[in-house]
């Protein structure tokens, strides 16, 4: 039998796609001719992971604008104040914050899934945000005429409906970005905020049905930006029991940054129930050998708790 096996992240844009970004921020190029360039990009990414043998592809987030603001494409409501992420190398990342009601996706994943699928022979997969990382745009003093639980309602109501539509467009599976998990215990490390954000994405998950569940994967990491990271001081092992409280079939585990990988390994074989899928990654984005698509996750097989794979 084959070891499952999915990619995991994104893949670094080509030079010429970059240069095209820029000069359509500038105003140098139009529309038309960054599509030129992102479609080129996509052509070349999606060729090269078929080349791998990989039994499932992606589109390596080429034409993405954000992994996790890409929703807020082309919306009005939003200002430049909302939570601000630091990172170990001491430089910053700051959310949008929400400005005014009522909350809906400007484009939704299923967009650039349809892209990548005119060129894919392979299965693909397609990552979307999770609702708990979008939960973070609305301000800490609430919104005059939009009060946060009939925000959170709207939420959960898009980030459902951006996994539906992947799904019935025939992705192989849907990954939800959860890198906000070890993060959310870094900011309230009394786990109040790190349930909250559980509890609201399985109200996103409990929309799908059982069979749906198993198509949907939640991945985790410790954040990383410009060779660093957020999150690398919080270990897993203390995080997994509510990772698996998620109503997923699949669990994606980046392991590169832990020192005691068989510890996790071990607690991660005690925590995730029968039929679920736990994939590890070995290798981060700031190991310069691993940069192709293969990380080599791996699922659950056997019982020896120290080498679940």
């Amino acid at each position: 039998m084959p070891l499952p096996t999915e990619p995991i992240g994104s893949i670094p844009r080509p030079t010429d796609l970059l240069a095209a970004m820029s000069a359509y921020a500038t105003g140098a190029i139009s529309r038309e001719q960054l599509h030129a360039s992102e479609d080129a990009a996509l052509r070349e990414t999606i060729a090269r992971f078929e080349r791998t043998g990989s039994p499932v592809i992606s589109d390596g987030e080429q034409t993405k604008p954000s992994f996790a603001t890409y929703p807020l494409s082309g919306l009005s409501h939003l200002a430049a104040a909302g939570v601000v992420i630091p990172f170990a190398d001491g430089h910053t990342r700051q959310l949008p914050t929400l400005t005014a009601g009522p909350f809906h996706y400007g484009i939704h994943a299923v967009t650039l899934l349809r892209a990548a699928q005119k060129y894919a022979r392979r299965p693909l997969k397609h990552a979307v945000i999770s609702a708990s990382a979008l939960s973070l745009l609305y301000p800490q003093g609430g919104l005059p005429g939009y009060p946060q639980p009939v925000f959170l309602e709207d939420l959960v109501k898009e980030a459902a409906l951006d996994i539906c539509e992947c799904l019935d467009a025939g992705a192989a599976c849907v990954q939800i970005d959860f890198t906000e998990r070890p993060l959310a215990l870094k900011l309230d490390p009394t786990v109040g905020l790190l349930n909250t954000l559980i509890e609201l994405n399985n109200r996103v998950l409990d929309r799908f049905t059982a069979a749906e569940q198993e198509r949907i994967g939640v991945h985790t990491c410790p954040g990383g930006d410009h060779d660093s990271t957020h999150s690398a001081d919080v270990g897993y092992t203390g995080l997994l029991l509510s990772l698996f409280r998620l109503n997923v079939g699949r669990f994606y585990i980046q392991l590169s940054s832990e020192p005691d990988r068989p510890r996790v390994l071990k607690a991660a074989q005690e925590h995730y129930k029968p039929g679920q899928m736990l994939f590890i990654w070995r290798h981060g984005p700031d190991q310069p050998k691993m940069g192709n698509a293969r990380r080599n996750p791996r699922p659950r097989s056997g019982s020896d708790p120290d080498h679940p794979g």
